[in-house]
């Protein structure tokens, strides 16, 4: 059954593109979400092989995402109104099973105040979703979303992938840095790079997908830089084309303006 799952995350070719679009548990009604049917629609268009989502959109938008493979985001940390903790499991895995989800996703701050309560969560995720034959992404983040630069080495974020491994996540979810083929060569489950803030070109976002990729990641797992993009579909049709198509930074970048 988990492989069946994954199989709808990850093309043959062992590879995912997987929109991250779980942004309205933080922000609200961040840019590029407003309206979020007619975002999504794009982001389809585009050739998305997954989405990481919440409850709500899930539940609302299921016509919209229902080609895509489901990952159900079941925890959360607070919202920008407040201060961000440890996070903590807010829905249960007979949630996901309700909603059809492929998978589900677990923060978790190696490093952090506080670590320990995160790696507990992403533990008890695992051992319940497991027994589901519920895969488990564990989005692993060294020293939390706002961690200072020196905690987001290769060899932090290498330490953060295989943490996440050893507690039994099917795949990690994880910042870029430069010497990432440590990473990929460290940890024994797949790795996907995540996009974090919207900044520097678009040129830039794709040439560090483009390496990653080349040094042994599986894909990403990519939000604000996809759906806050002028063109959402020829964003997601230039990424696309670099991890199942091989293509250069060139030419992701000619689908990107032909957009």
């Amino acid at each position: 059954m988990t492989v069946r799952r994954l199989n709808h995350i990850f093309r043959p070719d062992g590879r995912a593109l997987i929109v991250a679009f779980d942004h309205g548990m933080l922000d609200g009604p961040a840019k590029g979400m407003e309206q979020p049917g007619k975002t999504l629609e794009k982001i389809v268009a585009g050739g998305a092989d997954a989405i990481l989502t919440t409850y709500g959109t899930a539940t609302r938008f299921a016509r919209e995402i229902a080609s895509l493979g489901l990952i159900l985001r079941i925890d959360g940390g607070g919202t920008k109104l407040g201060e961000m903790g440890p996070g903590s499991q807010f829905y249960m895995i007979e949630d996901a099973l309700r909603l059809g989800a492929d998978a589900v996703a677990v923060s978790a701050f190696p490093g952090a105040p506080n670590e320990e309560e995160s790696l507990a969560t992403l533990a008890s995720v695992v051992g319940d979703a497991h027994s589901w034959g519920i895969p488990v992404m564990g989005e692993m983040v060294p020293g939390g979303f706002d961690s200072p630069d020196h905690m987001r080495t290769a060899e932090s974020i290498a330490i953060a992938a295989r943490v996440g491994a050893e507690l039994g996540s099917d795949w990690v979810k994880i910042p870029y840095a430069e010497g990432f083929e440590w990473v990929t060569s460290t940890c024994y489950v797949p790795v996907v790079i995540l996009g974090g803030a919207k900044k520097g070109s678009e040129r830039e976002m794709l040439e560090k997908i483009r390496t990653a990729l080349d040094v042994g990641a599986r894909g990403v797992a990519i939000g604000r830089n996809i759906f806050q993009a002028d063109n959402p579909q020829a964003m997601t049709a230039a990424v696309a084309a670099l991890i199942h198509d091989d293509v250069s930074i060139d030419a992701a970048m000619e689908i990107l303006q032909a957009g």
